[in-house]
């Protein structure tokens, strides 16, 4: 099919064909055409930064935005539906999904196309379907296994959606021969077919914005916005878009992402897993920034403490909300011991958000919702605690870069393996959200398992026990724990762990290389 050189270089699924009529891949191309330039010349920036930084560069905050850290500005008020975000649940925009999180009894509802779904063609329109119906209330599902039948509550939390980030294209799609950001294609397609009906209902159209690097790529956001709402014909300020903070240059440029979008601001967020992974990625060059085992690395110590703190203080003298980060665990039926020290886990992690002066939190699992609210109800009883400054926390670089301190084990090294090529299995079989050892795992997580050993190998990185990480004990910790799976695509996951892992050059994204498998061709490059 094709549209004014807009082709769709796949066949659509029976019943989505109407998601891509003339009109939505009209907008989709005028997206592309007035912004693919920008977008190329941002991700080029990217890879400058690293350059510096890989020649020993240090981050700090921005000289010449001093005036906008320093100015007495807010973002425009909160929306309706968006008052009290105390408990938001995130995941797949499968059906199911999508049904069970809006009646999860959850504040707001994420429903994500990033780290959570593997971007097939058909579970990027099917979810892209789903939403159109969740927006207009005829979102049903019947368990084909089961007959049980699925249908939306009368009230159901608030909808937000995030995008593919910046940086991945939709091969499915073409403008002028070249494949659409997936960004434009996620966000033009469900803002063409949702946003007006979502403005007589006063509930969005919100926007979760993943993995930006820099305030200019937030301005790129907020003119794709401008143009967006003109092309429609909507008022302008009718999306606001909450960005996460999960990459370690984003953490030094709070206040001015928040300038950039300030017409169409609903806060910041502790996107802690990519967090940790971006601070991997990009000192990776300096043996002084190995990280101790993934689970050492928590939000009370070292740079993760700095940097949620950081947030809330640059959120609320900005009158916007502060979100926390994501608890991953999921109930552990089999086992109440564990499970009730898993939830012990979450609780103590909650009440220090909510005591830090988080305006909400993020769970993965609709069984985390009471507990979380719980918690924010007790401690937070009106719909946010914008109001609260924060004094005390001062712009301070040397603390976004604080490694904690921590042990290096062996069982951390075979935790990264074997999470690390189960997910990316799964991920090849279309499940981006997998349950793995009583945790919720994404792309983020698998992110950090892959980042992780690459950094500890490249250093030569001691154990607790003494020994070195070195590729010879890499391979054979590998073929220990991939003797336990057959079958599916393990073949291809390990072989891709392997070649991130232990590559010289350190790949961007994961899911870059994991794309090209999961489409079956190397012809989809990674930008340049």
């Amino acid at each position: 099919m094709e549209v004014g050189h807009v082709q769709i270089k796949a066949v659509s699924p029976a019943g989505l064909e109407s998601l891509l009529g003339p009109e939505a891949l009209a907008f989709l191309g005028d997206l592309h055409r007035t912004f693919e330039a920008r977008r190329r010349a941002l991700l080029g920036l990217r890879f400058e930064l690293q350059a510096r930084l890989d020649a020993g560069e240090r981050l700090s905050f921005l000289e010449e935005t001093k005036s906008i850290r320093h100015g007495t500005w807010t973002v425009a008020p909160v929306p309706p539906g968006l008052e009290d975000r105390r408990v938001e649940i995130t995941g797949p925009v499968d059906r199911k999904m999508v049904i069970n999180a809006l009646n999860s009894g959850a504040n707001v509802f994420m429903a994500d196309f990033e780290d959570s779904t593997s971007p097939t063609w058909e579970n990027v329109l099917q979810g892209q379907a789903n939403l159109r119906d969740a927006v207009r209330g005829t979102l049903r599902f019947e368990a084909p296994e089961t007959g049980k039948s699925y249908r939306l509550n009368s009230r159901v939390a608030t909808l937000m959606v995030r995008p593919r980030g910046w940086h991945l294209p939709e091969a499915h799609v073409t403008v002028d021969g070249v494949p659409l950001s997936a960004s434009l294609f996620d966000f033009g397609l469900f803002f063409f077919h949702n946003a007006r009906t979502q403005l007589q209902n006063e509930a969005g159209p919100y926007f979760y914005l993943p993995k930006l690097e820099s305030h200019l790529e937030a301005r790129l956001w907020n003119d794709v916005f401008l143009h967006a709402q003109r092309a429609l014909g909507l008022p302008e300020g009718s999306i606001r878009a909450t960005v996460l903070i999960e990459t370690l240059p984003a953490a030094f440029q709070m206040h001015e992402i928040l300038w950039e979008l300030k017409a169409h601001s609903a806060g910041l967020n502790c996107g802690r897993w990519d967090y940790i992974f971006s601070v991997i990625k990009k000192r990776r060059a300096d043996p002084g920034a190995v990280l101790p085992d993934r689970a050492q690395v928590t939000m009370d110590r070292g740079f993760l403490k700095a940097y949620s703190q950081l947030l809330i203080k640059t959120c609320h003298q900005r009158g916007a909300h502060a979100m926390g980060g994501m608890a991953a665990q999921i109930p552990i039926k089999n086992d109440p011991a564990a499970n009730d020290a898993a939830l012990a886990r979450v609780r103590t992690d909650k009440e220090r958000e909510v005591r830090d002066g988080h305006d909400g939190t993020w769970v993965a699992h609709p069984a985390l919702v009471p507990l979380a609210r719980e918690i924010f109800d007790a401690q937070m009883k009106t719909p946010n605690q914008i109001f609260r400054q924060r004094p005390d926390v001062v712009e301070d670089a040397g603390a976004l870069l604080a490694v904690p301190e921590g042990t290096r084990t062996e069982a951390g090294l075979r935790l990264n393996i074997r999470v690390g090529v189960q997910y990316l299995e799964a991920w090849l079989r279309g499940v981006g959200c997998v349950p793995l050892y009583n945790l919720m795992e994404d792309a983020a997580t698998a992110e950090i398992c892959r980042a992780q050993v690459w950094q500890w190998l490249r250093h030569r990185a001691a154990l607790e026990d003494g020994r070195t990480v070195t590729p010879a004990l890499f391979e054979a910790l590998l073929e220990e724990e991939m003797a336990h799976f057959v079958g599916g695509r393990f073949s291809e996951a390990r072989a891709l762990f392997h070649t991130l892992a232990t590559e010289s050059h350190f790949t961007d994204f994961l899911t870059l290389p994991a794309y090209q498998e999961l489409l079956g061709t190397r012809a989809v490059p990674p930008p340049s």
